[in-house]
């Protein structure tokens, strides 16, 4: 019965669908929606990290040169002189030498050297243009005279001659005297300044610088003090003295002690 009655149904509805007018059916195309796929994330690998051992770099500590510290080094203040009394300031270191110049109580000046043998000082007065030398005795020293260099005199550095030395030069021992003999300069009265030694001689245990002048051109004969008993032998020179300066050396013959 419920079968029949759902035919009877089917046929009334194809019946009824049969009897419309036909019409175009258009089918209606939905838009195709792009799913996109999702992005592939890939899973990271693992990733090893390496402890890294750093290996310390050698840094040299360089070495330190020590810099000195410069020590300003103080300027050497020479002595100076003041004379005391009227004297001769002369071209060597005793009175047998040449006169050089005349000192006043005052006068001042340097002093540059001393002499070895006798103390005499080497001095550059402020009133003269050249040096001279002068006793200690007659002048008063500020400074210390000990730190000078010694000084040897250079006669041939002063001024000039117009005369050589003295000729035929002996020299005699008789027991502890030597006497020393020369054949005469002939010099003017104006030039004439006699004659000049200078000498080592030994008296008394000690070996001594002697000088001794003549003062004219006819004394030409001199007798020394010369004894044994010394290191040294004693020895000697001769010169000829002008007022312009000093004539070559010339060797003294010394005879031997006995």
């Amino acid at each position: 019965m419920k079968k029949s009655v759902f035919t009877l149904l089917i046929l009334v509805l194809f019946t009824l669908a049969c009897s419309l007018p036909l019409q175009a059916i258009t089918p209606t195309r939905l838009p195709l929606t792009e799913t996109s796929a999702p992005a592939f994330t890939p899973t990271p690998e693992a990733t090893f990290t390496s402890t890294v051992t750093l290996t310390p770099t050698i840094t040299f500590t360089p070495t330190v040169t020590l810099t000195p510290t410069v020590s300003a080094t103080p300027t050497f203040a020479f002595p100076r002189v003041t004379v005391n009394k009227q004297a001769h300031c002369r071209y060597g270191p005793s009175a047998a030498f040449l006169h050089a110049a005349d000192l006043y109580p005052g006068d001042t000046g340097s002093v540059n050297g001393r002499f070895r043998y006798s103390g005499w000082l080497y001095v550059k007065f402020d009133k003269l243009k050249y040096y001279c030398w002068v006793a200690p005795s007659v002048v008063n020293v500020e400074g210390d005279i000990s730190r000078l260099y010694y000084k040897e005199p250079d006669l041939q550095s002063v001024g000039y001659s117009n005369y050589g030395p003295p000729g035929n030069i002996q020299a005699i021992r008789s027991g502890d005297e030597v006497t020393i003999t020369w054949e005469q300069v002939e010099m003017t009265a104006d030039h004439d300044r006699g004659y000049l030694i200078i000498a080592f001689v030994c008296q008394g245990g000690n070996y001594l610088w002697w000088t001794y002048s003549t003062g004219d051109q006819f004394t030409t004969s001199y007798t020394v003090k010369d004894e044994a008993g010394c290191p040294l032998p004693s020895e000697g020179v001769l010169y000829t003295v002008e007022k312009h300066g000093f004539s070559k050396p010339a060797q003294i013959p010394w005879p031997p002690a006995p």
